[in-house]
């Protein structure tokens, strides 16, 4: 069992060093992420730039209708506080807990239970990730050390996404401007 995760956390890392296209890597995170843990659906999803929201930015096996349900706010959710603080939670039903923001769209939805991990960079929260069951279920230590791993290096890989596009913007910008001087 624990060989398994090692292989699915292989499998990420090569995913994550394949593409700094952010929107290409991070669906196949959740994906394997889902398929390898035996869940219905996994999601990332990251703090805005005043840290009040988080916004979805990759979903695997999820309705496009419970994808829209409304805004995830940070003080609206008990469970997603706790996750951003760096806590990994685990609920057993979602729609009963009532830390949970939107309890009804998750049984229509079909999902019941819920781990959550932190995505941290140096030691500050910038999202969450999140693996959904559809049924009552306890997860494992070993599931939860490999949430933790996932996690821990899908924010690395989005961090780097980040500085990448910022590199990216400064350069053409740089670019841009020497363009002007030596036209001018």
């Amino acid at each position: 069992m624990a060989q398994d995760y090692f292989r699915a956390l292989r499998d990420v890392v090569l995913v994550i060093s394949s593409s700094l296209e952010p929107k290409e890597v991070l669906h196949k995170i959740t994906e394997e992420t889902a398929k390898t843990m035996g869940c219905k659906a996994s999601t990332i999803r990251l703090l805005d730039r005043t840290g009040r929201f988080l916004l979805p930015s990759a979903a695997y096996g999820l309705s496009s209708t419970y994808m829209r349900k409304g805004p995830v706010e940070v003080k609206r959710s008990g469970m997603d506080g706790e996750v951003l603080s760096g806590k990994v939670i685990h609920m057993r039903d979602a729609a009963a807990d009532g830390r949970f923001q939107y309890p009804e769209s998750a049984k229509a939805e079909g999902l019941v239970s819920v781990l959550s991990a932190p995505l941290m960079v140096d030691d500050k929260a910038i999202g969450l990730m999140r693996v959904y069951s559809a049924e009552e279920r306890d997860f494992s230590p070993d599931e939860e050390s490999f949430m933790r791993a996932v996690a821990a290096v899908s924010a690395i890989a989005i961090e780097n996404a980040r500085l990448h596009d910022e590199l990216r913007n400064n350069y053409e910008l740089m670019t841009k401007h020497t363009y002007q001087v030596f036209e001018d």
